[in-house]
């Protein structure tokens, strides 16, 4: 689908590592180049032509991403370098101000470290605890268990609508009504979600979100973080300097602007805003629905051929989404990425940023391939095939 839109696919190689990040259509390369050979200006500072054509793209792509997660208002929409940051702003920014000690916050064992690591710097900080959603028998986010795991001093859930290793599709609007009747706030991680399936925030109730443009064709260094425009309203601004403030005439007259400038201090990633913008653009000229149902037939293709391989060992079979993890038996997961990589297979290898994930399946390391619309039956053949013969990769391993 679409294979010859993207420059990288016209390399002799096979990529199979979505989930780290995607490649990028021409459309979008074109639109960045655009913007650094035609009017690479500074966004909201010039008084001359060029200044106010970039002021004019960016503003664009905060509109384009608006629609496309289907917010209420454009001030909802707060560009930053990817989900990392805008989870990390979510966590010191708006939740630093709230959570007490002995406060709960609830994750699970199965979450990426950028939807960990914050909140685990933030309960050292206040005094406050962390709680683990159980799971079930497939390390799957179940309604009933999150109802097991609330408790009279839980004030934040922090889920992954789709997580990274095992792939699972939460519950997230069920979630989000269970919570809202119990005053807790939702923050959804839609790193692995937002680019394969429609997102509406409306629909989902969802107080936050977070997401990457790299792992959607957008460029590196951009992201978005979403916010209820009341909630941002409260979300103290992490960085302050240039573009952000109205005046400062001393240490106790700061006036800020309004949202959403007040949390873009400094000079913002302008092509990576108007390449996202773009890449945005490009998806829905496909259509998120078809790049779903497109994914999940991919998937069933791949967990059809996989299995039949006695000494695989799949981790999510059941799983949804474009997300399979495996090991061989035996044998290092990353030797066995070298192994792919001699073929230009790409895939990852080790714990997927997810360190705690062991505690839940007992695995410390696997094997991930994460599937795009542009991948194809014939990159999941030559996979197969390479894997089909245990005794060849450990030759060659050697």
């Amino acid at each position: 689908m679409n294979i010859e839109d993207f420059p990288m696919l016209r390399e002799d190689l096979i990529y199979l590592d979505n989930g780290a990040t995607t490649f990028k259509p021409q459309c979008v390369i074109d639109k960045i180049t655009e913007y650094y050979t035609k009017y690479s200006a500074n966004a909201h500072r010039g008084d001359y032509d060029i200044s106010y054509k970039v002021d004019q793209e960016y503003e664009n792509s905060r509109e384009i991403v608006r629609k496309f997660i289907n917010a209420r208002f454009k001030e909802e929409i707060i560009f930053t370098s990817g989900a990392t940051e805008s989870l990390n702003m979510i966590a010191n920014g708006f939740f630093g101000k709230f959570i007490e000690p002995d406060d709960e916050i609830l994750i699970t064992q199965t979450e990426h470290a950028s939807n960990v690591l914050p909140w685990f710097r933030l309960v050292n900080e206040k005094q406050a605890k962390i709680n683990y959603i159980p799971l079930d028998d497939n390390h799957y986010v179940t309604l009933e268990n999150v109802k097991k795991a609330v408790t009279p001093k839980t004030k934040v859930i922090s889920l992954a609508s789709i997580t990274n290793v095992i792939g699972d599709e939460r519950p997230i609007k069920e979630i989000c009504e269970f919570a809202h009747q119990n005053n807790i706030f939702v923050v959804m991680d839609g790193a692995q979600s937002v680019p394969h399936r429609k997102t509406d925030v409306i629909d989902l109730d969802v107080d936050f979100l977070a997401f990457s443009g790299h792992k959607m064709c957008g460029p590196t260094g951009i992201g978005v973080l979403y916010g209820k425009k009341e909630l941002l309203e409260e979300m103290e601004p992490q960085n302050y300097g240039g573009g952000m403030n109205e005046s400062f005439d001393n240490p106790n007259e700061i006036y800020l602007k309004e949202l959403p400038t007040r949390l873009e201090a400094g000079t913002p990633n302008i092509a990576g805003a108007i390449g996202l913008g773009q890449a945005i653009k490009y998806l829905d000229s496909i259509g998120m629905k078809k790049i779903e149902a497109y994914e999940k037939k991919l998937r069933r293709y791949a967990i059809e051929k996989l299995i039949n391989i006695p000494y695989l060992d799949i981790i999510n079979i059941e799983s949804d989404s474009g997300i399979i993890s495996f090991n061989v038996d035996g044998v290092f997961s990353q030797d066995v990425a070298y192994y792919l990589n001699k073929y230009k297979v790409c895939v990852r290898a080790g714990n997927h940023c997810a360190k705690i994930l062991n505690q839940e399946t007992g695995v410390l390391n696997s094997l991930r391939i994460s599937l795009y619309f542009y991948n194809t039956e014939s990159d999941i053949d030559s996979l197969v095939e390479l894997l089909s013969n245990k005794e060849k990769i450990v030759e060659e391993m050697l």
